[in-house]
This record gives structure tokens, sequence and C-alpha cells, in this order.
């Protein structure tokens, strides 16, 4: 792996998924400012979701939701491969709208 891992964090999936320092700090400064501080709710989303679905268009994506108040869910999207997972983006949602569902709590 090339970069300064920033975490890695197993998923009920069966594999782990990680980012680097820089990638996050991509995410929280152009892509979802608003999950800048939000590192542990993103960890914990992926470690112990509420749901997991499986990309439309690439089933090698996967979307994590966790409820985090009634209504609103975070959800990290993170791409396996070759058994290894990376963080692509994470926001925060009002809905669960993507993907085919593969697993629950």
């Amino acid at each position: 792996m090339i970069g300064d891992i920033f975490f890695e964090v197993p998923t009920p999936l069966g594999f782990s998924v990680h980012t680097t320092r820089d990638y996050w700090e991509l995410i929280v400064t152009i892509k979802h400012p608003v999950m800048r501080g939000r590192v542990a709710d993103v960890q914990d989303t992926l470690r112990v979701p509420d749901e997991i679905r499986q990309g439309r268009s690439d089933q090698a994506v996967y979307l994590f939701y966790r409820l985090e108040r009634s209504g609103r869910w975070i959800c990290a999207v993170a791409k396996r491969l070759n058994d290894e997972g990376f963080l692509i983006t994470t926001y925060p949602t009002d809905a669960i709208k993507e993907g085919r569902r593969i697993w629950s709590r």
C-alpha cells in the first residue's frame, strides 16, 4: 500500500477498509466538508453498519449505512479490490437509496 494509512477497519463482509491521511483530507475539504471531525463515526459505520448495499453499476462497490438519528444515516462508500477495501467517500444522507441490500443487522 502506498501512502500514510490513516485508518483501517474490519467490515462484516470479511474484508477491511482503509484510507490514507491525504485521501481523508480530500474527502473532508473538497467532497464532503460536513464529515470533518467524524472519523470515529465513519469507522463505526464500516465496522458496525445497520445495512450494506452493493453498488448498482459496480459490484465491487459497497455502501455501508449506519443510522445516526431518526431519518438520518451516515453512508461510507468503499470499493473492494483483490480482497482489499478502500474508502471512496462518506457523507450524511436522509435515505438509503442505492444498490441491492446484501447485509443487514
